[in-house]
């Protein structure tokens, strides 16, 4: 959870605002949270540094819009006060604004909040470092807060702003030696004109007084007046070097007539003023006087020209915006008296504020409260309270605040707060120091795992169980400032829930029995002490599931579920009659779990104990996938039997006929079928090159497979079908790869089956790269010689279970299977366990493929075509291995040389091998061949509806110093996302793909990023899981969990005219890079330099502290004369100790700015949602790089439902969490994610497409 900024009272803000100087502030006191301020310190901080302006704002009352004294703030409600600073010259606008966007909205002040408590927005706020002035640009700060009263809806704005006169001005302006000049300079370009005493008579006075003039003039004049460019008074006071700054005031110069005309302003219109040139010369005009006022009297008393000026202080103003002007203090209920009584002014009672003695530095404690020194107990109780509960966190420190500020008061109301606070459990930062102290941890160790104190608190009480009372009492201190509950439980020693007992062993809802046992014999192994709260943590654990094997743990010790007695078990589901068929009884046990769910486990343990005396095939059937039976439905998706490793296959094919648009051209493929002729071959260009007419050809035979298998699929009188093997090879292998795969049974005469080979050349289903195995000979193996395990993995996205059937069988958690309360011999989950490896039932698909191995034949020279050599084909042979007459066979090719039989067989055998990306572009390939164009592109690529269906367009940019911006716009049918450094969101695993990043080109180094310039109607995002360790060598699968969403926002990353979203987007690679930076000094400050001898894991605090402790050992044992000779200087343990200080506050800012970054980060796009896609489909894979399982999750948008795919079974998902959770243990992880436009998936997808022929 990102940690929200603090906030303070509507005194402490105008406080701050006082204070803040954004040019010589040390800290930003308006947007950074109050340092916090811990005891014992040498002395009280300073809040601000000796060169801060303390600003005295005065009214701009042209500019402000005050409420009236009587009145109340509303819905709708917008005030502001304009302001400028009679010191300094920088400006202010506050502005309050009541949304009403509140049911039952109360404005504060009310009886609830005397007071607004403002909560800083970081994200709507725009702050820039105050740098010299650009003339014309100056900085600007603006930073917006909200009340955090849940029934006011006050949105407050500060806006500040540097003068409007830059220094440069000023001087032109101000400077004695520069308006000199400019007089001399006057005289010399007009010598015919009286001069005499002008230059004692023009001075700065005389100077600012003419511009004030000018300025007064332009705003409040009807007539538009003109100054004559020889004006004496205008050319002595400013002339032409003083043209920028007119013209920067909106002045003109009118050429032909030799006059300077003034700024046009609509003065029609009375304040508050709008227009913004009205604003700044209103602005200037306050400035003119401030300037004015700061000059000696005696230059006034040269001219003739006299100055009155008065400005209003806007500080009462403020306040009555802000809510918290002193006359306010009648709208509470205990201070309506004050009128009514005659002598109100002597109780004190009645005093909002408190008297303070202004010598003395403000208390930290007070900024931290977000209150101020002058608060009386009351308010300063509000201030503690609303900083409590908004940022429960910290709240110990907030209480030691209170406490601390009430003892220093010595108020008795505070006191009774504290004490009672205290009764109620609360506890101070204070309370916390001391807890870790008498455990002799560090109170900063928030790194130190919970096991670790724990462990620490049961060696002590071990040591001296008198003081149990006292070790627990501070064991829950600790527990309750870590938010610990698993602490705090054993601090307690007892627990009393569900929820208590499984975060007490450390487990969770879906921890399985068994495992629970696990726990609780470690945990008993660590220590006998926890054996009775153990037993009771199983207890409550096996009565809220009702495991018959935990009770039965709890009796005797053992894990063995003791079977229900048949007579018991007919009469827990209210069967009377025992010769009810199986239908009659699974029916019933339905019902029972409808009234019953809590029950289910006990319920399943009746209905085995009767499948199992009545040896019932059907009821065992449903124990295990949850079916009634096995007969079809006409509303419910039919599934795809496993025929040997195509279980990704199955997910696939299911997921292309959900698709509507796709399913309609399969099952009307003639309508949309290319004819193959010379010139429809001619134009035929997919995927950037050429397509041959034997391409087409297999791609059209394609087609008419995937159309039988939609057919059955639709008419299906079962529950599951069977694909056939044709479709399962035109799948998983593309016609480029039939060839490779010949040349490589040429040689190689061993090689592992599944789906079938292709003389000799192994079909393995989609896979990915294989793991490095030891070296082979490509002709031959020796007798003595055991054949090679082919390890093959999910690379680039998923591997399906595969590998030779001699091999070990993956464990039970290795491959995910259908399988309810498992059976005492274990032969159902077996069998499911090695689905994968079963051999592929009735015909072999090595037959079929090996007679249709000819369709992938070389030309007549033994070569495959330009055409086949694409996309991985093998090179072409030597001019001598091809030269050969047409009437003689292909010749073999040469024996590989010493360094190419050295290779891993892996290797070799890769493209034998389908990556699952390679799978669904040889699907996309073919349908696109299969069909005719509708359209060409200007390079002469194939427009059809496959490409309008799953492509988008991406436009790239590189940018590199020195050149052009290259713009490149090209196809893409997927996104890939990587997910290798940890878990992450669907947004950032996206950000990767299109965010700016560094590549290298042509030698040097530039940026690219990417846009989408066309979104596709169904999106497809490839996770890519695998990756290679180069310590190891050998490929691993990455299980870190991607968060997914059902809704996404492609907004963000679309192309786009607007410079707004290009700014948001840079703004955000800007925060990224700092966050990167951020987290590597984080990594470094944490790194973990081993063990010490209590096996705690060292960082660079830990290091000099126990650096420090040592020394100071050394240093005692020397003044008790038991040195070894070591002589340790004074200072050394000191300088320690503050560089370990030094270090914890710098970590502590470097998390404060992570979480602020990623705060801004979630919420810069959180306002773009027109490009909105759902979450249509997720395939998923449980295993490791060689072996697996895959299945697929599809939504049905009609009914609202998740069905899981898993091969022939097809099931209702209850928990959604099933679907978007991750296990902790062999995660099921997903691989391949389907989005489709939210506003045409009606017409996009469709789960369920039946119609059942009667027979």
């Amino acid at each position: 959870m990102l940690k929200l900024p603090l906030g303070k009272t509507a005194p402490r803000l105008l406080e701050d605002l006082i204070s803040y100087d954004p040019r010589n502030s040390r800290r930003d006191v308006l947007s950074e949270d109050a340092p916090k301020f811990i005891p014992p310190k040498p002395s009280l901080p300073r809040r601000v540094s000796s060169d801060t302006c303390r600003h005295s704002f005065m009214d701009k009352p042209d500019q402000s819009i005050i409420p009236p004294l009587e009145s109340r703030p509303g819905p709708g409600s917008t005030y502001r006060v304009a302001s400028f600073c009679n010191d300094c010259r920088c400006h202010l606008l506050l502005k309050l604004e009541y949304r009403g966007d509140l049911p039952g909205e109360v404005p504060c002040p009310n009886q609830e909040f005397p007071l607004h408590h403002f909560r800083f927005v970081p994200h709507k706020s725009r702050c820039r470092p105050a740098s010299a002035n650009s003339l014309g640009e100056p900085w600007t700060e603006e930073r917006v807060f909200e009340c955090s009263s849940y029934v006011c809806s006050a949105v407050l704005t500060v806006v500040l702003s540097p003068p409007r006169l830059a220094p440069e001005y000023v001087t032109l302006l101000t400077d004695k030696e520069v308006i000199t000049e400019r007089v001399r300079r006057a005289e010399m370009d007009g010598p015919d004109r009286d001069w005499e005493d002008s230059e004692e008579l023009v001075g700065p006075f005389e100077v600012l007084t003419r511009l004030r003039k000018y300025v007064s003039d332009a705003m409040r004049s009807l007539q538009k007046k003109k100054i004559s460019a020889r004006n004496k008074k205008f050319v002595t006071a400013l002339g032409e070097e003083c043209q920028e700054l007119l013209e920067f005031l909106g002045f003109t110069f009118d050429e032909a007539q030799d006059v300077w005309l003034l700024p046009e302003v609509d003065v029609s219109h009375g304040p508050p003023f709008e227009d913004s040139l009205k604003v700044l010369l209103d602005d200037v005009d306050k400035e003119l006087l401030i300037l004015i006022a700061k000059r000696p009297w005696k230059e006034s008393s040269k001219g003739k020209t006299a100055v009155y000026f008065h400005p209003l202080p806007s500080y009462k103003n403020l306040q009555r915006v802000l809510g918290c002007l002193d006359c306010k203090i009648i709208l509470f209920p205990h201070l309506v008296e004050y009128i009514l009584m005659p002598n109100a002014k002597d109780d004190k009672r009645l005093s909002s504020r408190r008297q303070i003695d202004l010598t003395q530095d403000e208390h930290p404690h007070y900024a931290s409260l977000g209150a101020l020194a002058d608060f009386s107990d009351d308010l300063l109780s509000f201030a503690y309270d609303r900083q409590r509960l908004c940022d429960p966190v910290n709240a110990p420190y907030y209480f030691e605040c209170l406490r601390t500020l009430a003892e220093l008061r010595q108020s008795e109301p505070l006191s009774t707060k504290v004490a009672v606070l205290e009764s109620q459990g609360e506890i101070s930062s204070r309370d916390i120091t001391q807890a870790y102290e008498y455990f002799r941890l560090r109170p900063d160790g928030l790194d130190m795992e919970d096991d670790y104190i724990i462990g620490t608190y049961k060696s002590r009480i071990e040591d001296a169980p008198r003081q149990e009372a006292e070790m627990r009492t501070k064991l829950r201190i600790i527990g309750q400032a870590r938010r610990s509950e698993k602490i705090q439980y054993v601090a307690s020693n007892t627990v009393t829930t569900y929820e208590q007992a499984l975060t007490w062993l450390g487990a969770n809802n879906h921890t399985a029995d068994d495992f629970v046992v696990s726990l609780v014999t470690f945990k008993l192994g660590e220590s006998k002490a926890d054996e009775r709260i153990a037993r009771e943590a199983i207890r409550i654990i096996a009565e809220s599931r009702n495991s018959r094997a935990l009770k039965n743990w709890l009796k005797t010790g053992h894990m063995e579920e003791v079977d229900m007695d048949v007579g018991q078990a007919y009469s827990r589901l209210g069967i009377d009659d025992r010769t009810l068929d199986d239908d009659t009884i699974l029916t019933t046990f339905s019902l029972r779990v409808e009234d019953e769910p809590e029950q289910l486990n006990d319920l399943r343990a009746a209905l085995k104990a009767i499948g199992k005396e009545k040896s019932s095939y059907r009821i065992e059937s449903f124990l295990n996938t949850g079916k009634m039976s096995d007969q079809f439905s006409p509303d419910w998706p039919v599934g795809l039997e496993n025929i040997g490793n195509t279980c990704y296959l199955n997910s696939l094919l299911q997921f292309y006929f959900t698709v509507k648009p796709l399913r309609d051209l399969i099952l009307n493929f003639d309508r949309f079928k290319m004819e193959i002729s010379p010139e429809n071959l001619e134009k035929k260009k997919v995927g950037s090159r050429k397509v041959s007419r034997k391409e087409v050809e297999r791609a059209q035979k394609f087609a008419y497979e995937l159309q039988k298998l939609f057919r059955n699929l639709i008419t299906a009188r079962a529950s599951a079908i069977t694909p056939d093997y044709e479709l399962a090879r035109l799948t998983l292998i593309s016609s480029v790869n039939e060839e490779h795969y010949r040349r490589m049974s040429m040689a190689s005469a061993h090689g592992p089956s599944a789906l079938g080979e292709i003389n000799g050349a192994p079909i393995q289903g989609p896979v990915g790269p294989p793991q490095l195995s030891s070296h082979m000979d490509v002709d031959v193996e020796t007798p003595d010689e055991k054949p090679l395990e082919t390890i093959h993995s999910d690379a680039g996205s998923d591997a399906t279970l595969v590998g030779d059937v001699s091999d070990k069988n993956p464990t039970h958690d290795e491959v995910d299977f259908v399988m309810l309360d498992g059976d005492d011999n274990g032969t159902q989950a077996q069998g499911l366990i090695d689905k994968e490896n079963n051999p592929p039932p009735g015909n072999s698909l090595e037959n079929l493929l090996s007679q249709d191995s000819q369709d992938a034949s070389p030309n007549e020279n033994g070569v495959p075509s330009e055409e086949e050599q694409v996309n991985g084909a093998p090179p072409t042979l030597p001019a001598e291995a091809t030269a050969c007459p047409p009437d003689r066979p292909p010749p073999v090719p040469p024996r590989p040389n010493p360094s190419e039989t050295q290779k891993p067989r892996g290797e070799l055998e890769m493209g034998a091998q389908q990556d699952v990306t390679e799978v669904i572009a040889n699907v996309l390939f073919q349908l696109e061949c299969a069909i005719r164009a509708t359209s060409f592109e200007a390079d002469g690529e194939q427009v059809d509806q496959i490409k309008q269906l799953f492509y988008g367009k991406t436009k790239s940019y590189i940018n590199k110093p020195g050149e052009a911006l290259r713009v490149k716009e090209e196809f893409f049918a997927d996104i890939k996302v990587d997910v290798a450094a940890g878990p992450r969101d669907i947004y950032s695993a996206l950000d990767g793909a299109f965010d700016e990043q560094q590549i290298e080109v042509d030698e040097a180094t530039a940026r690219q990023f990417h846009s989408i310039s066309h979104n596709p109607p169904i999106l497809q995002i490839q996770v890519q899981r695998v990756q290679f360790d180069k310590a190891k060598n050998t490929p691993y699968k990455a299980d870190s969990h991607l968060a997914l969403e059902k809704v996404i926002y492609l907004d963000r990353y679309m192309e786009s005219n607007d410079p707004i979203l290009m700014s948001r987007r840079e703004r955000t690679w800007q925060w990224k890079e700092e966050l990167l930076k951020l987290e590597r000094r984080r990594r470094e400050a944490l790194a973990n330099t081993g063990k010490s001898f209590t096996q705690a894991n060292l960082n660079v605090v830990d290091m000099l502290n126990l650096t420090k402790d040592w020394l100071e050992d050394i240093q005692a044992a020397s003044e008790w004369g038991m040195d070894d000779g070591l002589v340790v200087e004074p200072d050394i343990p000191l300088a320690l100790e503050k560089e370990a200080e030094n270090a914890m506050m710098e970590l502590q800012h470097i998390n404060a700015s992570i979480e602020d970054l990623q705060y801004q980060l979630s919420r810069q796009f959180s306002d773009l949602r027109q490009r909105a896609y759902r979450l249509h489909s997720v395939f998923i894979h449980r295993g490791t790089v060689s072996f697996g399982h895959y299945w697929i999750y599809i939504y049905d948008f009609q009914r609202n439902i998740w069905r899981k795919y898993n091969d022939g079974y097809v099931t209702e998902v209850v928990d959604e969490s099933e679907v978007f959770e991750q296990e902790a243990s062999n995660p099921a992880t997903p691989y391949f994610l389907i989005y489709v436009q939210d506003k045409y998936k009606d017409e996009l997808v469709d789960a369920v497409c039946r119609e059942i022929i009667d027979e």
